[in-house]
This record gives structure tokens, sequence and C-alpha cells, in this order.
């Protein structure tokens, strides 16, 4: 388990403890086997030991979580800012890669562009409006 050398009185010991049972200790010392007996009391785990019970295998009867693809395409502005432009209105068709409103971040203008193409659902924000980052702009569908 665990090996020290130790010096006492000019004479080297090689102490190998190979099992620590409560207050009971097995050590091998310049290889002789001692039994030694700690007096100090023997501190209980503060740490609890956690028994799970098992889990049973799902039944055919149980549904499968099924993942649904939702057709609404979200853009979100990518940092903070103050929206200067809205390019687009409700219903209007926009391609992939059309600029869909104009946001000003860090004085800077920053074109905010279609990620796909779609008809535009509704408009979450109007010009002058302060946005955070990943904000909701606009809906596609």
């Amino acid at each position: 388990m665990k090996k020290f050398s130790f010096k006492i009185g000019g004479n080297k010991y090689d102490v190998d403890i190979q099992k620590i049972e409560g207050n009971i200790i097995e050590l091998e010392v310049n290889g002789t086997a001692y039994q030694v007996e700690l007096e100090k009391t023997v501190q209980t785990q503060k740490t609890p030991i956690l028994v799970r019970q098992e889990v049973a295998p799902p039944t055919t009867k149980e549904k499968k979580i099924v993942k649904t693809l939702s057709s609404l395409i979200q853009i979100k502005s990518p940092l903070p800012g103050i929206i200067l432009k809205v390019l687009v209105k409700e219903g209007d068709t926009v391609k992939e890669g059309d600029t869909v409103m104009i946001i000003e971040a860090m004085k800077m203008e920053n074109k905010i562009l279609a990620e796909k193409p779609g008809t535009v659902k509704s408009i979450k924000v109007k010009p002058g409006d302060s946005v955070l980052e990943n904000e909701v702009l606009l809906e596609l569908e």
C-alpha cells in the first residue's frame, strides 16, 4: 500500500504498510510482519454511501422520445446593440444572405443576414430598441 523509510538512532527501518482496517494496521518492518493497534478512536465516514436502485429496462409499450423539427427559423442578435433599421416586414419572402436589418454595435453598423430562405413570420424588434446577444430579432417560416 505505502512504503516509508525511517532512521532511528542511526538504524534504518523500511516500513511497508500492507493493510488498514479500522484501528488495526498490518505492516512489515525490514521484512518482519507486525500487527499494530492505533490508540486513537476510529472516525466514521462523513460521506454517505449511495445505494441506487436498479433501473428496469424499458418495455416495448413505452413510447420513444420523438424529436420534432420546427419549421420556424429564429434570427438572433450576434452581439448587444441598438436596432437602426428593419428592412423587411411580416409576410416578406427572403433569400439566404438577404439583409433583414441593421444593428449598431460598438459604434459600427452591422448587417443582420437571413441564414436560410423563408417568409418573415414575425418581427420581434423595432428601430431604436436595445438588444442583447442571442436575443431573437425575427422569425422565418
